[in-house]
């Protein structure tokens, strides 16, 4: 099976927006920030999906297990 290139895994600015359910200002302030993971092309900004993957699963908040009193009773 063949893999996909690099390029066919680069999105543009509004797919990753639509990727990552943000809007397209909001990744262009975490690209300015460096707060996204993003590839350089030319003057165009791109985002590798798996990069993007690996960057929500890095970002991902885990709940916390409930409080469980003493009497057994979770708060």
């Amino acid at each position: 099976m063949n893999k996909p290139s690099t390029l066919s895994r680069l999105i543009s600015v509004p797919e990753a927006a639509a990727y990552t359910g943000l809007s397209p200002h909001t990744i262009y302030t975490m690209d300015s920030q460096r707060l996204i993971p993003f590839v350089k092309v030319g003057r165009l900004v791109k985002f590798d999906v798996e990069l993007l993957d690996k960057w929500i699963k890095q970002n991902t908040v885990m709940p916390m297990s409930p409080y469980v009193s003493e009497g057994g009773q979770v708060q």
